[in-house]
């Protein structure tokens, strides 16, 4: 018998696929082709695929075999490498997921926007309609996760049925002329051309994916522990296909430099150039429940993370605090007010949405590789019959990380070490709290590392030399 209140498979699969299919998609065939040409997307995609399904299967793994870590993603980082590594885990991953939430406002306001035009998603206006969905949603996740949860199963159902129709109709319309348009993104292939192509697309095809270690981070809240595992994979593997189909969708309508002149949100414009004005409504009407959706979703996360990283003791216990519906009250109200603080990039952020998106995707990718490597060390300690498959599995997710830190470049990872500097004092507040030495080992060293290259970042910001 499912326990009362508590997370079945179904709505696991919802959360992961609601968490998933974000802003992300909606924007996806203009995003993906700023950078690359077609043949350089399918690579993308390529690489992508394995290595967020190494991914997927690690978490799986993981799940499986250590059912003690209910704190998901930086449990396994703290299990495997102490409690500074778990706590930036900790942090990383709640940056990403509020950064994450600052990008969905972004992509609603511009969906408004092609309705209602004074929401320019740059003017006060739009600063003031972003804040007053963030705390609708804040009090509907305070009725509780069941509660919430129930919501996003029902706009996950609603934001399917524009991007499977946009699918159905862009596969009828598709021109296999168009598609093969400068397939390279030059005359013939060079590998020096696609190269830095296929990079271009790494931190987009992250970020369209974030979010679908979900389920992992809310296993104690499931109501059988196998399901967690069994919706993460289902959810990743539906997801990878959506997104795959959208992609090569798009380039048969429009070829890849017309599709990166496209506005946000270009799902709309793609169906746009096939069916009229009446396509680009219906997406724009899908993206804003989407947008919804998701940013429901990823709210029970991020009040989440913090809650959960301070049962593990790695946040300070004024995270812990729930109301009488169970909602981590204190963790949620503290994500909502950063949220609400970089919304204030609408006003000074050129591109405000995809430097959310970048930098969330930018946060995530060290609770990633921490996670990966922890998969690598804990099959190597136990023996089991399928140790050399599960060794594999983390040398490909820990090498697709990797890879995703130096497809990002420079600039981002500057900024998003930087995101770490302030966790000092949040680590420093619960190791307090706990009379235990606030470094051990080689702890010292890692947050020297992240003192000193925090402030070559602000020195490079104030020089100019990268940007917000």
């Amino acid at each position: 018998m499912q326990a009362r209140g508590k997370l079945g498979l179904l709505p696991l699969v919802a959360l992961v696929i609601g968490s998933v299919i974000g802003g992300g998609a909606f924007n996806l065939p203009s995003d993906i082709t700023q950078g690359a040409g077609t043949g350089a997307i399918l690579i993308g995609w390529l690489i992508t695929g394995i290595g967020i399904l190494a991914l997927g299967l690690s978490f799986q793994n993981l799940n499986n075999r250590r059912p003690d870590l209910d704190g998901g993603i930086f449990s396994y980082a703290k299990a495997g490498f102490g409690q500074y590594i778990g706590f930036n885990s900790a942090w990383g991953y709640w940056c990403s997921a509020f950064l994450g939430n600052v990008a969905f406002a972004t992509l609603l306001i511009n969906a408004a926007g092609y309705f209602y035009p004074k929401f320019t998603g740059k003017n006060v206006s739009s600063i003031v309609a972003a804040s007053i969905v963030l705390w609708a949603v804040h009090i509907l996740v305070l009725q509780g996760v069941k509660s919430a949860s129930i919501v996003n199963m029902i706009t996950t159902a609603a934001k399917l049925i524009p991007i499977l129709l946009f699918i159905v109709i862009t596969i009828f319309a598709f021109d296999p002329a168009v598609f093969k348009t400068q397939f390279w993104g030059t005359a013939d292939f060079s590998l020096g051309d696609v190269f830095p192509q296929v990079k271009s697309t790494m931190l987009i095809t992250l970020w369209v994916f974030l979010g679908f270690e979900g389920a992992v981070l809310l296993s104690g809240r499931a109501a059988y522990r196998r399901d967690v595992g069994r919706a993460t994979v289902i959810g990743l593997i539906s997801t990878l296909a959506i997104y795959v189909l959208i992609s090569v969708a798009s380039l048969g309508v429009l070829d890849a430099a017309e599709l990166s002149k496209l506005k946000n949100p270009s799902l709309a414009y793609v169906l746009e150039a096939v069916t009229g004005k009446w396509g680009a409504s219906l997406v724009n009407i899908g993206l804003i429940v989407s947008l919804l959706g998701a940013w429901l979703g990823w709210t029970i996360v991020t009040a989440e993370i913090p809650y959960a990283a301070a049962k593990e003791k790695l946040f300070p216990n004024f995270f812990l605090k729930e109301n009488k519906n169970q909602a981590p009250s204190r963790s949620l109200l503290v994500s909502n007010l950063l949220v609400q603080i970089f919304l204030l990039t609408f006003l000074f952020s050129e591109k405000p949405y995809q430097l959310a998106f970048s930098l969330a995707s930018s946060a995530i990718l060290l609770p990633y590789l921490f996670s990966a490597l922890y998969q690598i060390k804990h099959s190597w300690q136990h023996k089991s019959k399928n140790r050399i498959w599960n060794l594999l599995l983390g040398i490909i997710a820990a090498a697709y990380s990797v890879w995703l830190i130096y497809a990002g470049g420079l600039g981002y990872l500057l900024l998003t070490i930087l995101l770490y500097l302030p966790g000092m004092l949040i680590y420093s507040a619960a190791q307090k709290q706990k009379q235990q030495k606030l470094f051990k080992g080689y702890e010292p060293w890692v947050a020297a590392t992240i003192l000193v290259v925090s402030v070559v970042a602000i020195i490079m910001l104030i020089r100019g030399e990268i940007s917000i």
